[in-house]
């Protein structure tokens, strides 16, 4: 985190809401020399006042702490829209219909940026093989492939020294990805 629920964060979110010191101590049920120590620097907020302080600043508990407000810009989702987010640490892997804010290990992770490349696949009967070359060692290997559906995402994750191949539907199957965890995302269209 960048911050942590400074007075500069508390000041800016009070002020956008055109509101006092005062009127904020009122609702938080504490003193107005206690909002003007926050502010000021010269005091943090207990952790027990986080939540009744975020809601009074019509935000979420991360955009206080992180001091960033979180726009939802993705007003309908649509599977095609995903994105992917990969933890260095532990490899975990999130997916979310447009972007999220999401942190594992105490890190905020960043929406993995996605390398348009053709992926070669098998159609046989109604499905879709796809075979990565890569050598699946510790150290280069593909930690997942994806199909990706209007309406859903099959995600088959894939360890070291196992091979690098997945099976979707063709039924609806849009886009095809897969991560390596070397040199990224890479994303094709499913093309018949």
């Amino acid at each position: 985190m960048n911050e942590y629920v400074t007075g500069n964060v508390i000041r800016k979110y009070r002020e956008k809401k055109n509101i006092t010191q005062e009127a904020l101590a009122n609702i938080l049920c504490i003193s107005p020399k206690t909002v003007s120590k926050w502010e000021t620097g010269k005091g943090l907020p207990d952790i027990s006042v986080l939540d009744d302080l975020a809601q009074a600043l019509e935000i979420s508990i991360p955009e206080l702490l992180n001091g960033d407000i979180i726009v939802n810009n993705n007003l309908s989702g649509n599977m095609l829209k995903s994105s992917f987010y990969v933890c260095p640490i532990c490899n975990n892997i999130v997916y979310s219909v447009g972007e999220s804010f999401i942190s594992c290990h105490g890190i905020n992770l960043k929406k993995e940026e996605k390398i348009k490349k053709d992926i070669n696949y098998e159609i046989i009967e109604d499905e879709v093989i796809v075979k990565i070359d890569s050598p699946m060692t510790k150290k280069n290997n593909i930690l997942f492939i994806a199909g990706v559906y209007s309406d859903k995402i099959s995600l088959v994750k894939m360890y070291p020294e196992q091979e690098a191949l997945a099976r979707f539907k063709i039924s609806g199957l849009k886009y095809i990805y897969y991560y390596n965890n070397r040199d990224g995302l890479y994303y094709s269209l499913f093309k018949k």
